[in-house]
């Protein structure tokens, strides 16, 4: 016999606040009447909880508008910068986009989606709509098909149906079409995204783990896809960054064995590539 825990437990009030917090995932304040619609809660439990949160500074309230407060904003820029892999890769994303002109994003896989933990980007960051602590599925990002490339088979088919459908007429909605795409990821050490998660926008990116095992993160540059370069141009700084990377991870220390200076096979400038829209990229 299973006996639920009563609503006033601190494992109940930690899921109802979680909840509650959960239900801000997205831009905009939220009003008490929505955030009872998406979580649930009663009213009153809502409002009660609300409130608290309110006084410990996790939310904040504009006349009857609540909205993330400055103790979440807080804590979340730590956790980031006490991040490893984080702390690693700040000063090579910086060179990256200096080199590039491009949007330089850092990501990791959390379920069926990537999470960015970091976006460079000057000016054209304001035009490229994406944020640190943004998810998009992994499926149809560069940065996602970079990390699945080296999934097991489970983790591939929870992307694709995490997916919900197709993002735009671009999106990959097949297990084909996937299938086709990581195995140029392996073929190639890169992956290359043109208008699958965002309309009028293209990225590359490459992993960043050991060569032919599971990746921790993926590194990407971003931007205008009538702009981007899906050649050597653009894929060899970004993979070198990525190598940059994992070598820089744990303080310094060497993790990466003398293997992965045996490059993939590069993409040549002057050859095209078909990519799943049917169409041939220079």
């Amino acid at each position: 016999m299973v006996i639920q825990a009563e609503a006033t437990t601190p494992s109940a009030i930690l899921d109802r606040a979680s909840l509650l917090l959960d239900a801000f995932d997205g831009p905009g304040r939220l009003t008490l009447a929505q955030i009872v619609r998406r979580t649930g809660l009663p009213r009153s439990s809502a409002h009660r909880m609300l409130e608290r949160l309110v006084h410990l500074r996790w939310l904040r309230r504009e006349g009857r508008d609540y909205e993330l407060g400055i103790r979440l904003m807080e804590l979340g820029s730590l956790a980031v910068h006490q991040d490893r892999l984080h702390r690693a890769a700040m000063p090579f994303l910086h060179e990256l986009h200096r080199a590039t002109g491009f949007v330089v994003h850092l990501a990791v896989l959390d379920g069926t989606d990537v999470v960015y933990l970091d976006k460079v980007g000057g000016e054209l960051s304001a035009v490229v709509p994406t944020r640190v602590g943004g998810r998009r599925p992994a499926a149809c990002t560069a940065v996602g098909k970079a990390i699945l490339a080296y999934a097991d088979e489970h983790r591939i088919a929870d992307a694709l149906a995490g997916q919900g459908g197709a993002r735009t007429r671009y999106s990959i909605t097949t297990k084909a079409q996937l299938d086709t795409e990581l195995a140029k990821v392996r073929a190639h050490g890169i992956a290359v995204e043109r208008e699958e998660s965002l309309p009028g926008f293209g990225c590359i990116a490459a992993p960043i783990g050991d060569l032919g095992e599971a990746a921790v993160a993926a590194v990407s540059v971003c931007g205008p896809v009538d702009r981007m370069l899906f050649d050597h141009r653009l894929s060899a700084p970004i993979r070198t960054t990525a190598l940059n990377i994992w070598r820089h991870v744990d303080d310094g220390r060497v993790r990466v064995r003398p293997t992965l200076q045996q490059h993939p096979r590069p993409l040549s400038v002057g050859r095209s590539y078909p990519d799943h829209r049917g169409t041939r990229t220079a």
